[in-house]
């Protein structure tokens, strides 16, 4: 699940819950309370990737860093089932939405939703407090106080899973 890299070896902090079918690769530094689901991939092989506190990196997710770069995501973001990122920047409470891409050198500013399946176009900048869709990606309102509320419980849910995973575990079930 972890594995050094070039000399470089990820970091994990407390509380958080890495999947053991996840792989983090090299430089990769991740904050605490985080949730890593089973199957994603996070490559801090030729560049470094810091994950903020009580960030959720679903299930099938890519990250990877632009070579040489940095990719920082903020604390308290929730990247949705599948999505695949290599940009340089995610805000802080933001939504990346399943399925969707944030291509290289891309960054998304704090409180932004991206929306499922959607584009984000390399070196593209999609601002502060806004929802985000399509392909091409297109801003179409500003986030409302009801998008924060949903947002901070699916936020919660993540945290309390992680903490439920670390003190539950998941043993393997064997089939007759």
């Amino acid at each position: 699940m972890l594995y050094s890299f070039d000399g470089k070896t990820p970091q994990v902090g407390k509380g958080s819950y890495v999947s053991d079918i996840a792989r983090v690769i090299g430089d990769v530094n991740i904050g605490e309370n985080c949730y890593i689901g089973h199957g994603a991939i996070i490559r801090g092989d030729y560049g470094r990737i810091d994950i903020g506190n009580g960030t959720a990196v679903e299930e099938g997710v890519i990250i990877h860093s632009p070579p040489g770069g940095l990719h920082q995501i903020g604390k308290m973001v929730t990247i949705g089932h599948g999505a695949i990122l290599h940009g340089n920047i995610i805000g802080s409470y933001s939504v990346i939405g399943m399925g969707a891409i944030l291509s290289i050198f891309s960054e998304t500013g704090e409180w932004t939703i991206i929306g499922e399946g959607s584009l984000v176009r390399s070196n593209q900048k999609i601002e502060s407090r806004v929802v985000a869709v399509g392909n091409p990606i297109k801003t179409i309102r500003t986030i409302s106080r009801e998008d924060q509320e949903l947002w901070e419980y699916g936020k919660k849910v993540y945290i309390d899973l992680a903490e439920k995973y670390l003190k539950t575990g998941m043993p393997e079930v064997k089939l007759p």
